[in-house]
């Protein structure tokens, strides 16, 4: 039988509402993946308005998430969280008026452990006064060492057994402990006094008698060997002069003597990273290192008259102008020193070698 067109039109439409009114509400969601879909199904008793974990990006939130590795945890620590931090839970998200805030921090802020440093005094430390007395005193004029503010002490075995904290408080505010001779004799007091003075806190570094029949090379090492490389030691010190009661008489040319000095101070100046310091009698001084090794510091035993007198033209950096002091805290005889320069100087040269 032939239908009419109304007629054909009114039977087609009641067949299409037929197969709408029929179909699954979830098929129009076929092809979203639940992943994509959990984060905006509202819990029970909540509302039912979506609201997100997190804020997201306008572009990030309409393209599709890719795959998590294979393992990967669905939720990554924070990049600069450090290795092995476990990710915190996001607290749940209330909505207000505008944008959606969290009621508390969504991610705990992480407290970095401070790393560990060296405990070391502080610039100078404490300067005190100089109270040492001398068993033969010099007149030295207007330029008396006890015009200048930070005196010290250098002590070797011959000092015996040395009350540290009481000698720092009669105004050893630095000293310089005799470590080793040569290449094979290591003082017997230096580890006892390194550790003492450095327990009173004295600021301290080592010396070396440097030997004229051994090779600068192997002296080098001995010394290295034995004195340890510390945070805020003053820089080490090799002595040279002439010791009439060694068994090596050798007397070198000037040439040879800064040939040899030069190997030693530079290979501690390698190891230690700070430049030796030379130390010097008048006789030595005049016959080997007068004009030589402008770039490095000097300390002059001068015990009768100024540095400036015995050695014209020539800076230094401390000057022993006693080798007959008197001391509480040492039985015998102590070399006496000073420091060229104000506490204030004093101050800035120390930071400046703890470095």
């Amino acid at each position: 039988m032939r239908l009419s067109a109304v007629s054909a039109l009114l039977l087609a439409g009641i067949a299409l509402s037929g197969c709408v009114s029929g179909s699954d509400p979830e098929n129009l969601l076929d092809g979203v993946s639940p992943q994509q879909t959990s984060s905006v199904v509202p819990s029970p008793g909540k509302s039912s308005i979506p609201v997100p974990s997190a804020p997201v990006d306008g572009a990030a939130a309409q393209a599709a998430p890719q795959a998590a590795p294979e393992g990967a945890s669905h939720q990554q620590a924070l990049a600069w969280a450090g290795e092995g931090t476990k990710p915190q839970a996001l607290e749940p998200m209330v909505s207000t008026v505008g944008m959606p805030v969290p009621s508390e921090p969504a991610v705990t802020p992480l407290v970095r452990a401070e790393p560990a440093v060296l405990t070391m005094p502080q610039k100078g430390g404490r300067v005190y006064a100089r109270q040492f007395r001398d068993a033969k005193p010099i007149n030295f004029g207007p330029h008396s060492p006890k015009k200048l503010a930070v005196h010290g002490v250098d002590v070797s075995r011959w000092q015996g057994d040395i009350d540290w904290a009481k000698l720092r408080s009669q105004g050893a505010n630095f000293a310089y402990i005799k470590a080793t001779d040569g290449g094979d004799h290591l003082d017997p007091m230096f580890r006892t006094n390194w550790r003492k003075a450095g327990e009173a806190g004295i600021r301290r570094g080592a010396y070396h008698f440097f030997y004229w029949c051994r090779t600068a090379g192997e002296q080098a090492d001995w010394f290295i060997r034995n004195v340890p490389r510390e945070a805020g030691a003053l820089p080490p010190v090799i002595d040279v002069e002439y010791n009439h009661e060694s068994s090596c008489k050798r007397r070198l040319s000037r040439a040879k003597v800064l040939e040899k000095m030069q190997v030693f101070m530079d290979k501690l100046e390698r190891h230690y990273g700070q430049r030796p310091i030379i130390y010097t009698a008048p006789d030595f001084y005049r016959d080997n290192l007068k004009g030589a090794f402008q770039n490095h510091p000097f300390w002059l035993r001068s015990v009768a008259a100024h540095p400036s007198k015995i050695y014209p033209g020539r800076n230094w950096l401390f000057w022993q102008y006693s080798g007959s002091g008197l001391s509480h805290g040492v039985d015998e005889k102590i070399d006496l020193n000073v420091f060229n320069g104000s506490e204030g100087d004093w101050h800035n040269w120390v930071s400046a070698k703890a470095r």
